[in-house]
């Protein structure tokens, strides 16, 4: 049996007290670091992701249109390529 000293019981308690504290000045830190990056993240002006998901959304869908229409004038071209006849030359005039 160990004896029963009061100061081992004051330094278990101190101790105990020390890590408490400390355990509060790590959560007291990490709420502050939080709130000063949502301070910065809020002055730069940043979309949030549910934006950025809308605008990519429709960048893909003009994307695809423009494709359909490369496609489409492709193919109007090849039609007007082989519609149209070139016209003869001209003879050249000869001087006189």
């Amino acid at each position: 049996m160990q004896p029963n000293n009061p100061i081992f019981d004051d330094l278990s308690r101190v101790a105990s007290g020390a890590l408490n504290v400390v355990g509060g000045v790590r959560e007291e830190v990490e709420a502050r670091i939080k709130e000063q990056f949502q301070r910065w993240l809020g002055e730069m002006d940043l979309v949030t992701r549910e934006e950025f998901d809308v605008v990519r959304e429709m960048a893909q869908k003009a994307r695809e249109e423009n494709d359909a229409l490369a496609a489409k004038v492709k193919s109007l071209e090849a039609a007007l390529k082989t519609s149209v006849k070139k016209p003869a030359p001209k003879p050249a005039k000869s001087p006189e």
